[in-house]
């Protein structure tokens, strides 16, 4: 065993010497895809968009493009870089690099009990997107000084989750393989990265402003606005201006960094009118389909009901309760508890 630590101590050693002499970087890694796993039309977009320039001709010229880019090897596979910025399927090459995201009921971790969850997968710009609105969809609206109808504002800034996820997107230390974790509490937002903070950064520094580049390549396209970055070390820094009551967790040991967002009590926000809720309801309610009516009927008599029996009572095919069980989801009418085997239904009446 004590021959087995020193071992991985080295392994981890030897890796950081590379990072911190700057001659090694995760996101430089090759990977097993060629360069016909590129997303074309986004590819094309940014060339368009951010270099004026045209989609190369052929397969030649697009490698070396790629290769000049700092986003395909030497000998013309994607580096890890390419692959999370502009493959197609990134999720079918690097599996691990998604974000997994769980809202809990109350403020502990469960094995089963969940109010909503969802794995998110793709290019960067798009785990941003949907963790981003993850987040944004279980945070409390308030008024915030508003008339009553209007709108509410969410309880915590969303440019503080916009700093937050970017920065553990860009930084987390791709050398680990394991996704980024994002689980809503009762009283707390976490955002679990994997990778501690690289060479001699600390908590402290980080709150300070300063940073250490863990990928370069990936900083540099996410400067040139595939995700909105606002320069180096600042991210940190903002989401404390617009929020303070965030606290950062360096664990060496697990190899993990987590960020965690304090949300305040209930009692103390002043949550959107409840009357002004069931007011903007009431038409949606109005406006739910016969077979809405008859889903909604049929689950709160059985709350742990299966979608096949479902199609069976209601004499359609499961894609079609599917698709309404889904809408009902999105409309905050129903709910799903717990996993899809030993979970049930809620109805929010």
């Amino acid at each position: 065993a004590g021959a087995d630590k020193r071992r991985v101590n080295s392994k981890e050693e030897l890796r950081r010497l590379f990072q911190f002499t700057n001659q090694f970087h995760a996101d430089e890694l090759p990977t097993k895809a060629s360069i016909d796993k590129l997303d074309k039309l986004r590819f094309r977009d940014f060339l368009r968009d951010v270099h004026k320039q045209e989609y190369p001709d052929s397969p030649d010229e697009l490698t070396r493009l790629l290769q000049n880019m700092n986003l395909a090897t030497d000998d013309g596979w994607l580096n890890l870089a390419g692959v999370l910025l502009f493959a197609e399927q990134p999720e079918w090459i690097v599996p691990q690099f998604v974000v997994k995201a769980i809202r809990y009921p109350g403020n502990k971790i469960h094995a089963t009990d969940y109010l909503d969850t969802e794995d998110f997968s793709g290019p960067l710009p798009k785990l941003f997107e949907g963790a981003l609105a993850f987040v944004m969809r279980n945070l409390h609206k308030i008024q915030a000084g508003r008339g009553v109808n209007a709108p509410g504002t969410p309880e915590i800034p969303e440019a503080v989750f916009e700093e937050l996820l970017v920065n553990a997107l860009v930084h987390r230390d791709y050398l680990v393989s394991a996704p980024i974790r994002l689980f809503v509490f009762d009283n707390r937002i976490e955002i679990i990265s994997p990778g501690h903070l690289p060479n001699n950064l600390t908590v402290d520094k980080i709150r300070a402003g300063n940073s250490n580049i863990r990928n370069p390549i990936l900083v540099s396209y996410v400067a040139k606005g595939l995700l909105p970055y606002h320069g180096l070390g600042s991210g940190i820094k903002r989401a404390l201006e617009k929020w303070p009551t965030i606290d950062f967790t360096d664990d060496h040991d697990g190899c993990l960094f987590t960020a965690t967002v304090h949300r305040k009590p209930v009692e103390e926000l002043d949550l959107v009118d409840k009357g002004a809720i069931k007011m903007q309801d009431a038409p949606l309610k109005a406006s739910l389909s016969d077979l809405q009516v008859q889903l909604l009927d049929f689950i709160r008599s059985n709350r742990t009901v299966s979608y096949d029996e479902l199609a069976d009572m209601t004499q359609r095919d499961r894609t079609t309760v599917m698709r309404n069980i889904g809408k009902l989801k999105d409309a905050g009418i129903l709910w799903r508890v717990g996993s899809k085997k030993t979970g049930h239904w809620e109805v929010i009446e």
